[in-house]
């Protein structure tokens, strides 16, 4: 097996587990009263990273060799990624989920700055095609989650009260 299907393989798995975690706290989330919004763009947000990893699957070459400084800043991403999700526990969803009861959570990464997984996703966009030479792919996925995210951001803050 190549290390970039290794790699996708890996991704892949990451993200439906992510998906399933967010079910489950959405669900308890939701039994506590809490509401969601935005929920009309989040379709869209999920067509967007399913499609990013089918086009990395299908363009770049299962041969090709990662970067190794772009792999591992590719790593370290996803430490920060899980830093995210373990400051937010039970709260950490895919949709935006707004408990009736609970402040913004200060906590973690939340401590320097807003939406931390929102800079994360952006930075994961880029680095894993860049990581295997896919510069066009980086910068048409980066081009089309720019708008979805900011709309998000908007839609987010307008939620929790930021203004």
């Amino acid at each position: 097996m190549s290390v970039f299907y290794l790699v996708i393989g890996l991704v892949a798995a990451q993200r439906l587990a992510e998906l399933a975690y967010a079910a489950r706290n959405t669900r308890r989330l939701r039994a506590r009263g809490a509401i969601e919004v935005g929920a009309r763009h989040y379709p869209a947000l999920v067509l967007l990273h399913a499609a990013w990893l089918a086009a990395m699957a299908i363009a770049i070459p299962p041969e090709t060799a990662p970067n190794p400084p772009l792999l591992a800043l590719f790593v370290v991403l996803q430490g920060a990624r899980v830093w995210v999700i373990a400051s937010l526990g039970g709260r950490w969803t895919t949709r935006i989920i707004v408990p009736v009861d609970a402040a913004p959570t200060r906590r973690g990464p939340y401590r320097f700055l807003r939406h931390p997984n929102y800079w994360i996703v952006c930075a994961e966009i880029a680095v894993l095609p860049l990581t295997f030479g896919a510069w066009r792919l980086a910068l048409l996925f980066s081009a089309l989650d720019a708008p979805l995210l900011w709309h998000r951001i908007r839609v987010e803050n307008a939620a929790l009260g930021y203004s």
